[in-house]
């Protein structure tokens, strides 16, 4: 969300940088809705200062006991005319507002220009993938065979793209969690929280998902909740219509969740396995910064997710998406891939974004320096997707025999060193 006034005067700026993430501003639109409000102020102030002059004149005659009824009745016209003005006002107003609700955010001029992900720009790779003296397999094949992963089963008690998870499937899930939490607070200064799965409408409006991406949610019939797409939504909304102390900034908080996504356009990508689901388990990472120190803090939050790729020993890579592969929230984004040899591929497992003041502005989140207060920073990232992780895990950790090494990092928290067929 943009600031009403600074939209209005900055229309050619804000129109030639949306362009290059193929988003083409309706230009005559604007300025004749801006052009029309315009008026109407212009013409109001006008007919409000004829009302003052005419109600001054009107207290004089009456001093001197003049009718006044003729004079009174123009000003009752005036008074309807400014009225109707002030209600253009408002209307072209609101107008403005829920066209500005559907604009995304401005990319920052770091973020290289291009048409979609084929014009990400990789910024580094971190371990080299493993190479195999055996076919290596997919975990579509690796989990059912080794009695931790149920697609079948999922499928038969909700539908497709759910996965049902059994013994040290399910368990090293929940290793994961436990351990990007443990590392991120531990080691990372982050504070964690455990939010509502469910959010309201107002919460969804304010990190942008609403109204814009209806579609990809699931909303409770006959309530405003709907299902959480990502913690981002309930943990930046802790701080709607708050304002924040400047002297504890950054805030830095992160929170295990539960994501519901109805993946909606999204058909025939990654249809196998449980790379794209319509339910999986997240870490999230969530800052709160003033303005100057934001893309600082996008580094090293980027760094804190890379970090338990690191600490895993999973191959990876990060790029730094390009104006035509930007979420609709973001002024620069990173996505950090990693290396899933079942697919010979690398996948996202995280994306890391700045907001500048784009959800800030939405959600009514300030901060304050003395007697002075303006919109803070918002930032987020996956730390990280838990079941992609589990995949880049059982993949990347396989060996001849179908079973799967567990990383050392991981092996107090599940208990063994080697996941085996039951």
């Amino acid at each position: 969300m943009y600031d009403l006034a600074y939209f209005r005067a900055h229309l050619d700026e804000i129109a030639g940088r949306l362009a290059t993430r193929g988003n083409a501003l309706n230009l005559d639109h604007l300025r004749n809705l801006d052009a029309r409000r315009r008026a109407a102020i212009s013409r109001a102030e006008e007919l409000k200062r004829r009302r003052n002059e005419e109600t001054a004149e009107i207290g004089r005659l009456r001093r001197e006991g003049v009718d006044t009824a003729a004079q009174q009745k123009n000003v009752r016209a005036l008074a309807e005319e400014i009225a109707v003005l002030d209600e253009q006002v408002k209307t072209a107003d609101e107008e403005f507002r829920q066209l500005l609700a559907g604009i995304p955010n401005v990319p920052h001029e770091s973020v290289p220009v291009g048409k979609d992900s084929a014009d990400n720009v990789e910024l580094r790779r971190v371990g080299q993938p493993r190479q195999f003296d055996f076919p290596p397999k997919a975990h579509w094949d690796l989990g059912p065979e080794l009695g931790i992963l149920d697609l079948e089963r999922a499928s038969k008690i909700t539908g497709a793209r759910f996965a049902l998870y059994w013994g040290l499937g399910a368990k090293l899930e929940r290793a994961l969690i436990n351990f990007m939490l443990d590392v991120h607070t531990r080691h990372h200064g982050y504070t964690e929280v455990l939010p509502p799965f469910m959010v309201n409408s107002q919460s969804l409006y304010g990190t942008g998902q609403l109204p814009k991406f209806k579609e990809d949610l699931f909303k409770c019939e006959n309530h405003d909740f709907w299902l959480i797409p990502t913690a981002e939504v309930p943990v930046t909304n802790i701080y709607r219509d708050e304002t924040i102390d400047a002297a504890t900034l950054p805030v830095k908080l992160c929170a295990y969740t539960p994501c519901f996504r109805s993946e909606a356009g999204s058909y025939g990508r990654d249809v196998r396995g449980i790379i794209r689901q319509h339910q999986f388990q997240k870490v999230e990472l969530v800052k709160f910064t003033r303005p100057e120190e934001s893309y600082d803090e996008l580094e090293k939050l980027t760094a804190d997710a890379e970090d338990i790729l690191v600490r895993l020993g999973l191959p990876f890579r990060t790029v730094v998406l390009s104006t035509g592969d930007m979420g609709f929230s973001s002024a620069k984004t990173y996505d950090i891939e990693v290396w899933l040899p079942g697919q010979n591929d690398y996948k996202e497992i995280s994306s890391c974004s700045n907001f500048e003041a784009f959800q800030a502005r939405r959600a009514g989140i300030r901060y304050r320096t003395g007697k002075k207060t303006d919109y803070a920073h918002t930032l987020n990232g996956s730390g990280l997707a838990v079941g992609r992780t589990w995949v880049a895990i059982v993949e990347n950790y396989q060996q001849k025999d179908g079973s799967v090494v567990v990383p050392e990092a991981l092996r107090p928290y599940l208990g063994t060193e080697v996941i085996r067929g039951r």
